[in-house]
């Protein structure tokens, strides 16, 4: 079963879902991973509360990347208050293998810019563009 999740991972990291950037965006964020480099932009089209479509871009490792990838899927669809409400389970379930202690911070990279996208919209902060 294993070497399914890691085929799926490669599969994101090679072929990115949703990577790029939206034209106009309703809340966005991005942030870094200081030990070892992995970036990840996340934009959010809004409709009433609800994403409408979602882009990120960013450089990183597989994990980093994959699980951006894995997120954007996930979202799509969701309310705003929920995707703020996301939690490190769903990322690990999305991932589907265990992650080191040492890859966790890459893993949750994504989830922790889509939440600062997703809280900084619900609590009307400026955007950062």
């Amino acid at each position: 079963m294993d070497d399914f999740y890691r085929d799926y991972i490669l599969d994101h990291y090679r072929n990115p879902r949703n990577f790029g950037t939206l034209e106009r965006s309703d809340a966005q964020a991005e942030d870094l991973n200081p030990l070892c480099g992995d970036e990840i932009r996340m934009q959010l089209k809004l409709d009433d509360g609800v994403v409408e479509d979602v882009r990120f871009s960013g450089k990183g490792c597989a994990i980093s990347q994959a699980s951006a990838s894995m997120l954007t899927e996930m979202v799509k669809g969701m309310k705003l208050a929920d995707v703020a409400k996301l939690s490190k389970d769903a990322v690990l379930e999305n991932v589907g293998i265990g992650i080191s202690p040492t890859r966790m911070k890459c893993a949750m990279l994504g989830l922790r810019v889509l939440k600062s996208a997703a809280i900084g919209e619900l609590a009307g902060w400026p955007d950062e563009e």
